[in-house]
């Protein structure tokens, strides 16, 4: 079983958050076995658990930590470093996986094993938080608990954006979202991850929306980028300090270096979950004080 702290498993859990393009979203999602599940992917188990089918989950993989119980299950491993044996050992009746879930080797061995697979499409909108959920409940065959949930999800949303989408354009505050800093260099969020879909939701502006995923800058693109803000995810085991970044020279010489302005936020709240909303409105009130 791999051990692990919280605060490096909220960090692989959002770092794994990047929108993956690829067959599996595409693929029909049928009802399953639900007697006994493993799920992959943080949003995933949480959705399982509010849909109320917390019960028949056996295993997890490790960015899945919310809710509480979920710690107490065993671990499979990262979800994008799954081993077939490990998953399979748990004797599962299906195993509901978020898109990106892998390696491609793993995944092929599953394919040809007789439990059933569902990959459930990511995405960091609104529209895409809705067809995850929807996704997720046509796999346990609780479609109309999904309709629900979305529902109330959506609105959630709605009504957490509400503020945000009045700021003028010119008033949107320029966010550097910040994972983690290697040999001095910042590993930054782009586009296709769901930091830049949250702050975008929350009335901001990713300042390295040139590129996806995540990915090092240097000391340049860090100043070129003019963040007002810099956003830090909060793991519980303070990954990046505000003084750490502050002392960065590129950040600096930045708006946010300027006027030491930095905000941390729980990242297991950033996973286009059931909590997006809640998110939403911590980052709005963060970035524009409510």
């Amino acid at each position: 079983m791999l051990a692990m702290t919280l605060s490096r498993r909220a960090l692989l859990a959002f770092a794994a958050l990047s929108l993956v393009a690829g067959p599996v979203a595409a693929q029909e999602i049928k009802p399953v076995d639900t007697s006994r599940l493993v799920t992959v992917g943080g949003a995933v188990t949480e959705i399982v658990f509010a849909l109320g089918y917390g019960d028949k989950v056996i295993a997890r993989d490790i960015t899945s930590f919310y809710p509480d119980e979920v710690n107490r299950l065993p671990s499979i491993g990262y979800m994008r470093a799954l081993s077939p044996e490990g998953v399979l050992s748990v004797n599962p009746s299906a195993i509901l996986l978020i898109q990106g879930s892998g390696p491609k080797e793993t995944i092929d061995v599953l394919s040809k094993a007789s439990v059933p697979l569902a990959f459930i499409p990511e995405g960091y909108d609104r529209n895409a938080l809705v067809a995850k959920i929807k996704a997720v409940g046509k796999a346990l065959g609780a479609d109309t608990k999904a309709d629900e949930l979305a529902a109330k999800v959506a609105a959630d949303v709605d009504s957490a954006v509400t503020d945000a989408s009045k700021i003028e354009e010119a008033k949107r505050k320029r966010v550097l979202f910040v994972m983690t800093v290697q040999n001095g260099k910042i590993m930054a969020a782009g586009e296709h991850t769901a930091a830049h879909g949250i702050i975008a939701l929350a009335g901001g502006i990713n300042a390295t929306s040139d590129f996806h995923g995540y990915k090092p800058l240097n000391d340049e693109a860090v100043i070129n980028a003019k963040p007002d803000v810099i956003l830090l995810m909060d793991t519980g085991g303070q990954t990046v300090s505000e003084a750490d970044i502050l002392a960065n020279p590129a950040v600096a010489l930045t708006p946010a270096g300027q006027a030491k302005k930095v905000i941390r936020l729980g990242g297991s709240a950033l996973l286009f979950g059931p909590r997006t909303g809640d998110a939403i409105r911590k980052v709005y009130e963060k970035l524009y004080g409510g």
